[in-house]
């Protein structure tokens, strides 16, 4: 089988022949050595080995953001400014929104060697803050969806892969302007506020995946936010409302049009698993492994297995910093868990990938493990 037919077969829960293994972030397609940037890390010559690996070697997943071209004015752009700076060697950016009468402002920091972006202000610091936000201005959607970057990914994949179209749920879109303690108070005690913030979100979003399953059918997307609401943040009832309610849509729209929709969660799953499936998704990342989650592998393939291809459950601080031996124990029993008994389809895949510019002889190695394992099966 070629990488795309691997991958498409797994997540249609065909038969395939043998487990596909994705590196998640790492794809062989945009890390780019000879970018002499500062702040791009995979220009250190200690990434190289890593990344001929990842595009030679593994089924590779370009994970691709859609927008729209020629789209009605927002009216909350004409209420913002952006700045960026270098301060301290570090990139700041700093976005205000004018909104009743205050002013609501998000700090964030890219640091030179650290492929991440820091928020060290939040956009909202209260509940009148969200009802500010709730009631800024919306406009029309409109205008043509923009496909060229997810086509252009494909072409130059060919066989080696697919495309991942990525999205953000309501959820998401809401909690990440608040820092996390906040967020879980304004969740917890102000939940019809929070429910229209979601409703607002939804407005936004919704029409956007529909119209991009119309014009990209067949495609797998990620749709993240699902961990916002998990325990032990939030209640499994409160998940629901949060999560279930407003994603479930988005599937039905992504996969009336042959698309296949894939949720993100890290963490606790065990008491949120039906929530998941109930949104009808096929797919379901990264199921990590306790400590870090709270249900095994294979008991999430006991419980909605039929239902969903499973990516995971490789933990990345593992790839990282275990010995070799120890880490082939790891990727032995999530192959094992992964595939036993009756399923949809099995992809091995870490939670996250490295982040700092250097990637050591142990974490190059256990990924070589994983390559191998898989490719042993």
């Amino acid at each position: 089988m070629t990488r795309r037919e691997r991958l498409m077969a797994s997540i249609r829960g065909e038969a395939v022949d043998r487990p596909p293994v994705s590196f998640y972030e790492l794809n062989g397609l945009d890390e780019d050595p000879d970018d002499e940037s500062e702040f791009n890390v995979y220009n250190d010559p200690s990434w190289k080995p890593l990344i001929e690996l990842t595009r030679e070697r593994t089924d590779r997943i370009v994970m691709r953001g859609v927008g729209m071209k020629n789209a009605p004015d927002d009216p909350v752009a004409e209420l913002s400014t952006w700045d960026t700076r270098t301060e301290g060697g570090n990139r700041i950016t700093t976005h205000t929104v004018r909104a009743e009468g205050r002013v609501l402002r998000s700090v964030r920091k890219v640091e030179p060697g650290v492929n991440t972006v820091w928020m060290i202000e939040h956009l909202l610091k209260d509940a009148d803050d969200l009802r500010a936000w709730v009631d800024l201005p919306e406009g029309a959607f409109g205008g043509e969806v923009d496909v060229e970057r997810v086509l252009e990914a494909e072409r130059r994949l060919g066989d080696a892969g697919i495309v991942m179209i990525d999205t953000p749920d309501p959820l998401c879109q809401v909690a990440e302007l608040f820092d996390m303690a906040e967020y879980t108070i304004v969740a917890m005690t102000e939940q019809d506020l929070f429910k229209e913030a979601l409703a607002r979100a939804a407005r936004r979003i919704q029409p956007r995946v529909e119209a991009v399953a119309a014009a990209l059918p067949g495609r797998l997307w990620r749709i993240y936010g699902c961990e916002y609401a998990s325990p032990p943040y939030l209640s499994p009832e409160l998940h629901r409302a949060y999560f279930t309610e407003y994603t479930r849509p988005m599937v039905e729209a992504i996969q009336k049009h042959g698309g296949y929709a894939r949720v993100h969660s890290h963490g606790n799953l065990s008491a949120i698993l039906e929530n998941i499936a109930d949104t009808g998704c096929v797919a379901l990342d990264p199921i990590e492994p306790a400590p870090q989650g709270d249900v095994t592998l294979r008991e999430v393939r006991q419980r909605v297995g039929r239902q969903m291809t499973l990516f995971g459950n490789l933990e990345v601080s593992d790839i990282e910093t275990l010995k070799p031996a120890e880490f082939e124990d790891k990727v032995a029993t999530a192959i094992e868990e992964g595939t036993a008994g009756e399923g949809r389809g099995f992809v091995l895949m870490p939670s996250a990938c490295p982040y700092g510019r250097e990637v050591t002889p142990v974490t190059l190695a256990n990924y070589e493990t994983m390559v191998r394992m898989v490719e042993e099966v």
